[in-house]
């Protein structure tokens, strides 16, 4: 075997054994073998992460490719012989124009060139045993690209890229397992730091200061060979719509806030391992970080409206502020939905479809760290729908409400209405 794809199996092995060792199950109200958990724990393998994917794309640059290969078997490839030539020619041959090409791929060609490139080795380095494809790492990222972007059933996209539909199935959830496994510290909680620069931004917005993110709740189809689910899929964001943290997994049918207390994040939050950087003061009260949301309960660290509140009130002009900000996950959910095969019920096992939601959102955060819009809707074109997903969640008046939630609220109100006067 190549140094450089050892090195990148390797790789591969060790954050397999690191993520086993480091993410712990959830509890009961989620199916624990299917859970796809992006969290603080994330932050310990950043730098190893980091330095290995640096060193991959190093090698992936000095390696002499061609686009396409004949591959060993007409079986593979269905008797057909691809012109051979620049890496993107047969791609663009799918998509025929730049514009298909965001449609098909959703992302610009410099950015699947930059992601082809990141990717190779590990794309290359876990063919099936005794079955060796060769494909070109574009190809594979194609493929796999193609069904996650249109949501195209595998016998159309064989026979687009003309691959037999075994190999079809397998470079999409290679390109899956890969971004889950080697990228997803791509969708990690921030540091301290970080999250210093996430609170101001959210202080621009509407002058609510230590804010560290908006986190929601929307829920995916997945329709298997034999059973149907839906998942919940619990998110947070900050004010670019960039996602800092997605769990999902969950029941469909739970409550936002039940899944909540179900997450490693709520537990980190609760002992303080999270959201424990300095306070300040409002009004004499001190505020520490804090999340905001809707359908949660109000904790002293997750800001929610007001029920009921009277026009022109106080408390109306502070939910307005809550409204703006969340629109921030509403992009990000939206956008989410957007990509083709989580548009609609998830034709895939469980555990497989639960990958596909988690790829989804790694690309969605890559895309934006490359200031590539392909794949993130305006606001105007976002649906309600997660607007109006409502579930009855029970557990809500379990959760006794601290007066220091109430004291932080009331001290946040005074700070909008102070800036709305100004």
């Amino acid at each position: 075997m190549e140094s450089k794809k050892l090195a990148a199996l390797i790789t591969s092995l060790i954050s397999d054994l690191l993520l086993l060792l480091l993410l712990s199950p959830t509890t009961d109200s989620i199916d624990s073998d299917y859970n796809f958990n992006f969290n603080c724990y994330a932050n310990l393998i950043y730098s190893q992460e980091m330095a290995a994917s640096l060193s991959i794309l190093n090698l992936s640059k000095k390696r002499k490719r061609t686009h396409l290969s004949e591959f060993d078997s007409d079986a593979t490839y269905l008797g057909k012989k691809p012109k051979l030539g620049n890496r993107l020619t047969e791609l663009y041959r799918v998509a025929h124009t730049p514009d298909m090409f965001r449609t098909f791929f959703k992302m610009k060609a410099s950015t699947f060139e930059w992601l082809s490139g990141l990717l190779e080795p590990l794309l290359d380095c876990r063919d099936p045993i005794g079955s060796r494809l060769n494909l070109s790492a574009e190809l594979r990222l194609g493929v796999g690209l193609f069904r996650l972007a249109t949501g195209s059933n595998y016998s159309e996209i064989a026979d687009r890229f003309g691959v037999t539909e075994s190999v079809t199935r397998f470079c999409v959830k290679q390109l899956c397992r890969v971004l889950c496994t080697n990228f997803r510290f791509w969708v990690a909680f921030p540091s301290a730091t970080e999250l210093k620069s996430v609170s101001n931004e959210f202080e621009k917005l509407t002058g609510m200061p230590n804010c560290c993110g908006v986190i929601d709740c929307t829920r995916f189809q997945i329709d298997g060979d034999h059973d149907d689910y839906s998942v919940a899929a619990q998110i947070v964001v900050d004010s670019s719509s960039r996602i800092l943290s997605i769990v999902t997994g969950f029941r469909g049918e739970k409550g936002s806030s039940r899944a909540l207390k179900s997450t490693t994040l709520y537990k980190d939050i609760e002992s303080g391992k999270l959201l424990n950087s300095s306070s300040v003061s409002v009004n004499g009260v001190s505020v520490n970080q804090y999340l905001i949301g809707k359908k949660y309960p109000l904790l002293p660290w997750l800001m929610v409206p007001f029920l009921d509140a009277l026009p022109n009130s106080d408390e109306e002009r502070f939910n307005c502020a809550i409204d703006e900000m969340h629109l921030s996950s509403l992009r990000a959910i939206c956008s989410l939905k957007n990509w083709g095969v989580l548009s609609k019920p998830i034709e895939e096992e469980l555990k497989t479809g639960v990958a596909v939601i988690g790829a989804c959102s790694i690309l969605h955060n890559a895309l934006l760290m490359r200031g590539d819009d392909s794949a993130l809707l305006d606001l105007d074109d976002c649906s309600v729908l997660d607007h109006q997903e409502h579930y009855v969640d029970g557990e809500m008046e379990e959760i006794k409400v601290d007066k220091k939630a109430f004291d932080i609220r009331n001290a946040l109100v005074t700070r909008v209405i102070e800036l709305n006067k100004s």
